[in-house]
C-alpha cells in the first residue's frame, strides 16, 4: 500500500469520528455520521436545508463541491462563520471534526445563530473571489480550456498563435492525478522552479463518460515522453530526454545504461520527471487508433491497409530551385511566412538558388506560377527522420518519416506474443503507461515477477502526427500516446492574430 493512499485512509477515518462527535453534540444519532451520503442526508434535515442539496451531490465531479459545501454549513451551526474556519473544514477536516466533535470549548449553535449572522462587505467579497476561482477551476479542469498554439507542426490547419477552446467532455473528463495544486498553474509556480502541486495523493486514471478518440479528430494530451525530462531551454518537450539519450548511444557508440548516466551526470537536477496531468500539453492530429496498423508509404499514411486522405491543410517539405532570390514579400501573400521567427518561418535558404519550403498543396501550386521557379520537388530528409532516431529506434529496418511502419497501435484486451520485436516496440507500454515490473532473464520474459510469454494491455493507445508532417515531433519519434494522457478535443479557434494583426476570417473557425 502507497504511503498516499495510507495517509488517505487515516485521513477518512479522523474524519468519520469527527462527524461522529459533532452530531451526538448537534442531538443526531451518531452512528449515523459514520455512513457516507447518509450522513449528509441526516445534515441536510438537521440544518432544514432543501432536500434538492442532498441529491445534487451525486452529479459526477460537481458533486463533491455540493458535499463540501454541506460540510461548511455544518460547521456554521456550530457558530464557526470565519474564513478561517471554512479554510479548515474544506483542507483539514480530519483535524477540524474531530476538535469541533469532542472539544469542550464547542457546541451545537443550531438555526437560529445562522439566521443572525450577517456578512461584512469585506467577507462578500472574499467569498466572492473563492467561488470564481472554484468555478473557474471547475471549467478549466472538467469542461473546457483556453489553448494556445506555440509551434508550426499543425500547419496549415493551425497556425501560431491561434487560440483555441478544448472540449474536454468530448472523450470524458479525465479527473486530476494530482488533485492537490494550485489552481491556473501547470507544473511549476509562475517565476519560480518549485511546484505546483503535490503528489502524496495521487488519483489512479478516471474519466467520466469515457469515450474514444475518433480517428482524424485533432487532439490535445500531455506529452507521454515528458514522465522525464532535461528542463531546460535546449530540450523541455523540444529535444525529449530520450533522444539526448537516444543520441548520445548512437555518437559515442555506448549502451543504453551508459547514456542515461552520462545525460544524467552532465545534467543533474534538470533531470526531472512529472505525474501524467503535469507533463506539456501538445496538440496532433489522431491517425490511427487502437487495434489499427498503421503504415506510411512514400507520405502516404495507410491503416489497415487502405489509403487515407491527408488533411486539407496539410504541409510537406519541399525542395524548390530558382532562377534567382525569391521575395518574402511576394511569398507572404501567397501564406508562404518568410520571417525571421524559426518558429513561424516556412523557408529555409540553402543558397540564391534553392530553398526549402514547407508547403500545402495550395500553396505548392500558387509557387508555381512565380516567373522565377525553376522545380519543386519533394525535400531530401534530414538525419533524424530516419531509421535509428525514430520509434521504436530499430537498426537497419528503413523505416523514414515518410516510409513508416507497418505498426500496430495496442488496443484495451488485445495480447500480444513477447519475443525480441514485440518488446522492444510496446516495453514502454507494460512498464511505464501501464506499470508493471518487466524483466528478461536467460532468453525468458517476467512480468511482475511472474513468467509470460503474453501480455495483455489495460488501455487504449493512439497514434498521433502534425498536420505539417515535415515539422512535427509526434508519434513517429517517440510512439504511442496512451488514453490517460488524452485531455480533449480541439473545437473551436475563438481568436487568432498574426504579423499583419488579427486573423479575422479565423475567429470562431470550427477545426477540421
Amino acid at each position: 500500500m502507497s504511503i498516499g493512499l495510507l495517509l488517505f485512509i487515516i485521513a477518512t477515518i479522523a474524519v468519520l469520528i469527527g462527524l461522529y462527535g459533532m452530531f451526538k453534540k448537534a442531538g443526531i444519532t451518531p452512528w449515523k455520521a459514520l455512513i457516507p451520503y447518509y450522513n449528509t442526508w441526516c445534515m441536510v434535515e438537521k440544518m432544514e436545508l432543501k432536500k434538492i442539496w442532498f441529491f445534487l451531490q451525486f452529479i459526477p465531479i460537481a458533486g463533491q463541491f455540493i458535499t463540501i459545501w454541506i460540510m461548511i454549513k455544518f460547521t456554521e451551526h456550530f457558530g464557526r462563520f470565519g474564513l478561517w474556519h471554512h479554510f479548515l473544514t474544506v483542507f483539514f477536516p480530519f483535524i477540524y471534526f474531530p476538535y469541533l466533535g469532542f472539544s469542550d470549548q464547542e457546541r451545537y449553535a443550531g438555526i437560529a445563530v445562522v439566521k443572525n449572522y450577517k456578512k461584512g462587505a469585506i467577507r462578500e467579497w472574499i467569498d466572492a473571489a473563492v467561488f470564481a476561482i472554484v468555478a473557474a477551476t471547475l471549467i478549466r479542469t472538467f469542461v473546457f480550456e483556453a489553448y494556445t498554439i506555440p509551434t508550426p507542426s499543425m500547419e496549415k490547419t493551425l497556425l501560431v498563435n491561434d487560440f483555441l477552446f478544448v472540449n474536454k467532455f468530448a472523450y470524458g473528463p479525465r479527473i486530476p492525478e494530482t488533485p492537490l495544486a494550485l489552481p491556473f498553474m501547470s507544473h511549476t509556480i509562475i517565476g519560480t522552479d518549485t511546484k505546483s502541486y503535490v503528489e502524496w495523493i495521487e488519483i489512479p486514471y478516471t474519466r467520466w463518460f469515457a469515450k474514444p478518440v475518433k480517428r482524424d479528430d485533432v487532439v490535445v494530451f500531455n506529452f507521454p515522453v515528458n514522465d522525464t525530462l532535461i528542463d531546460d531551454a535546449q530540450h523541455g518537450s523540444q529535444v525529449t530526454y530520450y533522444q539526448e539519450i537516444q543520441g548520445r548511444m548512437m555518437a559515442d557508440h555506448i549502451s543504453e545504461q551508459e547514456a542515461r548516466q552520462r545525460v544524467l551526470d552532465q545534467y543533474g537536477d534538470m533531470v526531472k520527471t512529472r505525474p501524467v496531468d503535469k507533463r506539456e500539453f501538445f496538440i496532433k492530429r489522431c491517425v490511427a487508433v487502437a487495434g489499427d496498423s498503421l503504415q506510411i508509404k512514400n507520405r502516404i499514411v495507410y491503416i489497415n491497409g487502405v489509403a487515407q486522405s491527408s488533411p486539407e491543410f496539410h504541409e510537406f517539405n519541399y525542395l524548390v530551385t530558382t532562377t534567382g532570390p525569391l521575395d518574402p514579400d511576394k511569398l507572404n501573400d501567397i501564406g508562404i511566412q518568410d520571417t525571421e521567427d524559426p518558429n513561424k518561418n516556412q523557408v529555409k535558404m540553402i543558397n540564391s538558388n534553392s530553398y526549402i519550403i514547407g508547403l500545402s498543396d495550395a500553396e505548392k501550386l500558387q509557387l508555381k506560377m512565380f516567373p522565377n521557379i525553376k522545380d519543386i520537388q519533394p525535400a531530401p530528409l534530414q538525419q533524424w527522420d530516419k531509421g535509428i532516431y525514430l520509434f521504436p529506434y530499430e537498426e537497419g529496418n528503413g523505416w523514414t518519416v515518410d516510409d513508416y511502419g507497418p505498426i500496430w497501435i495496442p488496443k484495451k484486451g488485445a495480447s500480444i506474443t513477447l519475443n525480441p520485436e514485440n518488446v522492444r516496440r510496446y516495453e514502454r507500454c507494460i512498464v511505464t503507461y501501464e506499470g508493471n515490473k518487466f524483466e528478461e532473464k536467460n532468453g525468458q520474459y517476467f512480468i511482475n515477477d511472474q513468467p509470460a510469454a503474453t501480455y495483455t494491455f489495460k488501455m487504449n493507445y493512439y497514434w498521433m502526427m502534425g498536420d505539417n508532417r515535415h515539422n512535427s515531433l509526434d508519434s513517429r519519434y517517440w510512439g504511442y500516446v496512451p488514453e490517460d494522457h488524452v485531455v480533449g478535443k480541439a473545437s473551436l479557434i475563438w481568436f487568432s492574430y498574426g504579423s499583419h494583426g488579427v486573423r479575422w476570417s479565423r475567429v470562431f473557425q470550427k477545426i477540421q
